[in-house]
């Protein structure tokens, strides 16, 4: 059977909206060549330098945190390196922490308990409308009140905090952690294989099997790497010497206060992101899974968790990149991050504006992207847990 032929308004519009679409395109790449002559001839006409050559410039400058070997006699290049992996850090560690909290706080806003409820109600709706800035500086203040390190606040004995920063047992570079590495991974990947292969049989079979054996395994090989490391010679354990801590690492007060800012007002939006996931799934399926004998966790955990994915996963990514881009206010407090670094620092001493910046942007777009394809990955097994 023949398809109809479109109409011939139809066709014509589309060739119109076609031909309109390449004359905006053009137009935005002539704007865009005229800007850049217009800078280049306003950057020469004022004799300014231009390019990336200064990158292999000595920087001349020290940065109070780093993760990585830096002195002031280093290069622009690794200034950048430096604030880059300052960013990764502080990112890094307020996603996994907010969105621990957020899970929490979202869980709670659906309880059946009052005070839970309230107390989630209450937190979401005092983080989210109090502007960040001003909970950076509120943390850091806290911070700089801290106790001084001889009366430093302990939890256990190898972890202190004072007003000169957060202290952590950290490991000592050695052959054996190489090993107590390796086999993590073997266990991670021993752990995955054995939950895929269990996946497969279910499906197979039909008939519902734990995956907690896949978990379990990994876990116990994990704990047993760590347990066979756990001596002091492969340690370094902080410990007060004189007036201050000598060994293990050292979190700044800045970083400290910039990590528990951004953890804090993201889990609030996380929190209501979660919320909205679990009210999204229709309340038969808790009922369904409570009629069969699961607990509530149960059933939140293995029904309603697993469909509410589907519209969780695509705003927690958003809140992600709003986590990375929200770190940049660390020049709030003197975090030495990229923006602060090399945006600030580098540019006021170079004075190549077009050039740091840019960099700037192209870092912080590249770390963007790589979560969005992150979270469209994930979104997408989480649609495919949901089809199953």
């Amino acid at each position: 059977m023949s398809r109809p032929p479109i109409p011939i308004r139809a066709r014509i519009g589309g060739r119109a909206g076609l031909v309109a679409q390449i004359l905006l395109l053009g137009a935005v790449v002539l704007l865009l060549a005229w800007l850049a002559r217009n800078a280049a001839a306003n950057i020469a006409a004022r004799g300014l330098a231009s390019g990336y050559d200064f990158l292999g410039r000595s920087a001349g400058f020290d940065i109070s945190q780093h993760l990585i070997a830096y002195a002031p006699e280093d290069t622009y290049w690794r200034v950048f390196l430096v604030g880059a992996v300052n960013t990764l850090l502080v990112s890094v560690l307020g996603i996994v922490s907010a969105t621990a909290l957020g899970v929490l706080v979202g869980v709670m806003r659906v309880s059946r308990n009052w005070i839970a409820r309230t107390v989630a109600t209450v937190y979401v709706e005092v983080v989210r409308n109090i502007p960040l800035p001003i909970q950076i500086l509120v943390w850091y203040s806290l911070m700089l009140i801290a106790p001084p390190p001889r009366a430093a606040l302990k939890l256990g004995d190898h972890i202190a905090l004072s007003n000169r920063g957060l202290y952590l047992p950290w490991p000592q570079p050695s052959t054996q952690w190489l090993y107590t590495l390796a086999w993590i991974a073997v266990s991670v990947a021993a752990g995955a294989v054995l939950e895929r292969w269990l996946d497969r049989q279910s499906r197979i079979s039909g008939v519902a099997r734990s995956f907690w054996p896949g978990w379990m395994l990994t876990i116990i090989g994990t704990a047993f790497a760590l347990t066979v490391a756990d001596n002091p010679e492969s340690w370094s354990f902080p410990r007060f010497h004189g007036f201050d801590f000598e060994g293990g690492l050292v979190l700044a007060p800045a970083l400290v206060a910039l990590w528990a800012a951004l953890t804090f007002y993201t889990a609030g939006f996380i929190g209501e992101v979660v919320r909205g996931g679990i009210v999204a799934v229709a309340p038969g399926q808790g009922e369904a899974a409570r009629s069969l004998g699961l607990s509530d966790g149960q059933a939140l955990r293995l029904v309603i968790l697993p469909q509410a994915f589907r519209v969780i996963v695509p705003p927690l990514a958003s809140q992600y990149l709003n986590l990375v881009k929200n770190s940049s206010l660390a020049v709030i407090i003197g975090y030495p991050d990229l923006v602060a670094t090399f945006g600030g620092t580098v540019l006021n001493q170079t004075g190549q504006a077009i050039e740091c910046l840019s960099l700037v942007m192209a870092f912080y777009l590249a770390v963007s992207l790589t979560i969005s394809v992150l979270m469209n990955a994930w979104n997408a097994r989480t649609a495919a847990w949901s089809a199953r």
